[in-house]
């Protein structure tokens, strides 16, 4: 091995921690002044840095919502499949990963915020940054067909329209809950008490029939 690996190594993790003390100041900026309240100079400034230190780690300010819409992302698909792989494949999975990934976006909800509603003009995330996102909507859709080999559901629940129904109604839950209780926990929540509700309709609107043609 080389000599200045261990010191190229010593600098990524060195920048790494820059990148991530940077976005944990950002989210904590975004908390107090909203999503699209971000302001690099007031980054930098609560690090003790120069403004133009920043452009070191991240080119402009989309630059930095992109990475933590990434980070969002990734928490999500991360809740969801540890939660899921804990029941048997199916309804049961599918209850606990949306669960878990409604509870992270209680606990994070500048976070939450960013991927579910559009509230920074002109951001769209990169394509890297919502890879995530697709993998998320990929192990519903596992959950789902695994819910219809077990017979639990019909197959129209795994069609493009079915997902989206569970979408509407899982980000619909977590919208509610954030606009108007953000500080109430998952079980007192108004909103988020009713998941399992929520859940039980999309359940019976694609309850399978006697017979699914084959």
């Amino acid at each position: 091995m080389s000599k200045d690996a261990p010191a190229l190594d010593r600098r990524q993790r060195r920048r790494q921690q820059t990148i991530d003390e940077i976005l944990d100041v950002a989210v904590e900026l975004m908390a107090a002044e909203g999503v699209a309240g971000l302001s690099l100079s007031e980054v930098a400034r609560r690090m003790g840095i120069r403004p133009p230190s920043l452009y070191k780690y991240f080119p402009s300010k989309l630059a930095v919502y992109d990475a933590l819409f990434e980070r969002a992302s990734n928490g999500a698909l991360a809740a969801f499949r540890t939660a899921a792989a804990a029941e048997p494949a199916g309804l049961r999975a599918l209850a606990a990963g949306l669960e878990a990934s409604t509870r992270l976006a209680l606990e994070h909800p500048v976070l939450a915020q960013l991927i579910t509603w559009r509230p920074v003009p002109g951001f769209e995330p990169s394509e890297r940054a919502y890879a995530p996102s697709r993998e998320f909507l990929a192990a519903i859709r596992d959950q789902v067909r695994a819910a219809i080999r077990n017979g639990d559901l019909g197959r129209g629940a795994a069609t493009d329209d079915g997902l989206a129904l569970l979408s509407v109604l899982v980000s619909g839950v977590i919208s509610q809950q954030l606009a108007n209780e953000p500080s109430a926990a998952f079980e007192k929540g108004r909103f988020t008490r009713l998941l399992g509700r929520v859940l039980a309709l999309f359940t019976e609107a694609y309850r399978p029939r006697t017979k699914e043609p084959t």
